[in-house]
């Protein structure tokens, strides 16, 4: 396992290498994402959370993912198209990554490691909260919407901290 999530180098949507380091300091709530999954409109509420909390420090980082299910066949500009058209996405996206199995990419090596339960992503739209100092302190399975009250005590609970 990677000694902090910030020593970790990730790729953005526009292919530009980037290390989460740059986040430091604030709460991080990472979420693999598919557009052609059912749980696709979970899109409307990773933004709604993005507008209530940006401010405060929470930054939600969005990694298109294609290992579950083929949900993820576009490119990233047709990814970008997408989200910003059909949900008015203004949060991080990144480079299409893999979240299991053998090119499994090491940030989520690292966040599988960082909680319990540690087992692989099961689906689209899990979601994993990292702390101001970089540990990862909650997971949440695809089921748990972003809009619900379990998340949402969490992250401002991280970003009172």
């Amino acid at each position: 396992m990677t000694s902090s999530i910030f020593d970790i180098k990730v790729k953005t949507i526009t292919g530009e290498e980037k290390q989460l380091a740059e986040y430091a300091g604030n709460v991080l709530l990472i979420v693999n994402l598919a557009s052609k999954c059912g749980y696709t409109p979970q899109y409307a509420g990773l933004e709604k959370l993005n507008q209530k909390y940006q401010g405060m420090g929470l930054r939600i980082l969005g990694f298109p993912c294609n290992d579950y299910g083929e949900q993820e066949p576009g490119t990233n500009e047709e990814i970008v198209e997408f989200c910003t058209t059909n949900y008015g996405v203004t949060f991080d996206l990144f480079d299409k990554i893999h979240a299991k199995g053998p090119e499994q990419h090491p940030l989520y090596t690292h966040l599988i490691e960082g909680i319990k339960p540690k087992d692989e992503v099961a689906w689209n739209f899990e979601k994993f909260l990292v702390s101001k100092q970089g540990e990862v302190v909650a997971r949440f399975r695809t089921s748990v919407s972003p809009e619900s009250i379990e998340l949402g005590a969490i992250i401002e609970v991280e970003l009172d901290k």
